[in-house]
């Protein structure tokens, strides 16, 4: 399983941001990962970098780490725009890039209100969606396609059949390892997880562990105080041996 993290973009300081892409990668993290946020949700008066301006100065930052969107939200930009923003980061990050999509939920809506911008259906959103996944995919960009906290073994999203339908990777925010289990063993894409980091380093390596055992490909933690507890979580899970 390759571990990642979401990067400090809740901030001003995009040179901040650079220095811990570039500390990840000399750590040994396997990828880094930007929000697609107009502020902090629920913290309008807060500042927040763009994803596709800053995942561009990462990628000419960094050499070998993965660099990706977790997720792009669609309908903050037209699909068109979208779509060209992920094929002009993959001119500059390569094969290294992966393009997180997702649709989105009523958390996200304040954004749009407060700048003004449509907030679209979900049947909208999931057609948007589909067109996005399926002409990035088919310029050979790796996908994942957000599925949200929910786990329904019973009805499976629109979102989760499209990922199945172009054979793309389905991510999860905050499940239980349980819950991937039960996705892993339902789908036939790859599994990955996202959520936020625990404070011990024994504690994230008890997930780790157990997210490893589910099957998930990827654990990304959703903002690492420190890099170092990141690396102290993953020596304890001992990864891959």
């Amino acid at each position: 399983m390759k571990l990642g993290v979401t990067l400090p973009t809740f901030s001003d300081d995009a040179r901040a941001v650079l220095g811990a892409a570039r500390e990840a990668e000399q750590l040994g993290i396997d990828g880094v990962f930007s929000f697609d946020h107009l502020f902090p949700m629920g913290q309008p008066a807060r500042p927040a970098l763009h994803a596709y301006p800053l995942l561009g100065a990462v990628a000419a930052a960094t050499s070998v780490i993965r660099v990706g969107t977790l997720v792009a939200r669609i309908g903050l930009l037209p699909d068109e725009v979208v779509i060209a923003s992920l094929e002009s980061l993959q001119q500059a990050a390569g094969a290294r890039l992966i393009a997180g999509l997702g649709t989105g939920d009523r958390a996200s809506e304040p954004e749009h209100t407060a700048y003004g911008l449509p907030y679209l259906g979900v049947r909208a959103r999931e057609e948007s969606l589909a067109k996005a996944v399926r002409a990035l995919s088919g310029r050979g960009i790796e996908c994942w396609v957000g599925a949200g906290s929910a786990r329904r073994t019973d009805r499976p999203s629109l979102t989760v059949q499209l990922a199945e339908e172009v054979g793309a990777t389905v991510n999860y925010w905050g499940v239980s390892p349980e819950a991937v289990a039960l996705a892993v063993a339902d789908l036939a894409v790859p599994v990955t997880w996202g959520g936020p980091l625990p404070k011990t380093a024994s504690a994230a390596a008890a997930a780790l562990q157990a997210l490893e055992k589910a099957g998930a490909t990827w654990a990304v933690w959703g903002w690492p105080s420190s890099l170092d507890l990141v690396v102290r979580a993953r020596r304890l899970a001992r990864l891959g041996e």
